[in-house]
């Protein structure tokens, strides 16, 4: 059968001190951010998601956005070389992980860098960004591990947000849904529904129609939920001060047979 596994990776003692690249920064609640954290994945877990917590990293104030470390497609895990230099001790853990879980492993090699947010999936289609972490050479050794996978790699430009799942993320059927004022180019996606709020360009597939989203995004859960699907809201507001999202969270694992 096919997995629904999730890696995770809790807030660590720094991570107010997380990187701010294109918002002002704010304070961050640790505490709360813990129970947001704590909220989040109970969610994975209430919907039939299997969650592996990776192994922390708390000189590495952004460790929590897990997502960026590792890139899995099929049963291969791409372990990534994050853009921001302070972020790449983060990896190590998470080569642990996965190695557990069976994947087969490949990495991005220097002087390549790409961050794992960059990187969204719609079927066998790999969207990459190419902006501020990720960069050419990295989308060239990311192509080089799945394409013989059968993925068709398509690099697209990112320049007003952190990463591409920053600005867009994809529904169930395929259709790219984002914000348009930080969409570089929506017509690179040939299917490409606009959402009102910043926060509703994000959404993890949870299986049977549900959306996990953020809880600030309510007139995007309504539009969505007007087509048919049930979004699952959290707040995870304590990470957004630091950019992040729903998506980065966690590393979700789709395609691990038993």
């Amino acid at each position: 059968m096919s997995s629904r596994h999730a890696l995770i990776r809790r807030p660590g003692p720094r991570l107010a001190e997380g990187l701010v690249t294109h918002i002002d920064r704010r304070p961050v609640d640790p505490a709360l951010a813990l129970r947001q954290w704590e909220a989040y994945a109970g969610a994975l877990r209430d919907h039939g998601w299997r969650t592996t917590e990776v192994a922390p990293a708390d000189d590495c104030p952004d460790a929590v956005f897990v997502e960026d470390a590792v890139v899995v497609f099929r049963n291969v895990a791409l372990l990534t070389r994050p853009g921001a230099g302070s972020r790449r001790p983060e990896v190590a853990a998470a080569r642990a992980a996965v190695e557990a879980l069976g994947c087969s492993v490949n990495e991005i090699r220097a002087p390549g860098t790409l961050d794992g947010g960059d990187v969204l999936k719609v079927g066998d289609t790999v969207y990459v960004g190419r902006g501020g972490r990720t960069d050419g050479e990295g989308i060239r050794q990311l192509r080089a591990a799945f394409e013989p996978l059968g993925a068709r790699v398509v690099a697209v430009p990112v320049s007003r947000v952190l990463h591409l799942k920053s600005a867009v993320t994809a529904l169930p059927d395929g259709t790219v849904i984002g914000y348009p004022p930080l969409v570089d180019d929506p017509a690179l996606f040939p299917r490409f529904l606009p959402v009102p709020e910043e926060s509703g360009a994000h959404v993890v597939l949870l299986g049977g129609g549900r959306l996990l989203m953020a809880a600030g995004a309510p007139k995007s859960a309504e539009l969505l939920t007007g087509l048919g699907y049930q979004p699952v809201l959290v707040d995870i507001g304590e990470f957004e001060k630091l950019e992040g999202c729903v998506t980065c969270l966690s590393v979700r694992l789709r395609e691990l047979y038993a």
